[in-house]
């Protein structure tokens, strides 16, 4: 999954919120800057914290599932030559 605009993202909407907010309380445009300055940082570390932690958790679900498809063959291999035994007795 592609993630790499979450941080962005969030700390845009974050800022739209805080700019309709500001507006609507009236504040001097020294308050509205300082506190947009403010919550877009914020929030494009915990964008930025969120993606982080996302894509860890996709690294190990991948590793495994490798791990997962890697036993899959494995026993099927077993299974394979386990066959290609009981013929050959047999034939014996």
């Amino acid at each position: 999954m592609n993630r790499k605009f979450l941080p962005l993202v969030l700390m845009l909407v974050a800022g739209a919120v805080t700019c309709f907010i500001t507006y609507l309380k009236g504040c001097s445009i020294i308050t509205k800057v300082g506190s947009m300055l403010v919550v877009l940082l914020i929030f494009y570390v915990l964008g930025s914290v969120l993606k982080y932690t996302l894509d860890t958790f996709e690294k190990a679900n991948e590793k495994k599932a490798a791990e997962a498809e890697k036993a899959r063959l494995e026993q099927e291999a077993a299974e394979a030559a386990e066959k290609t035994e009981t013929v050959a007795k047999q034939k014996a």
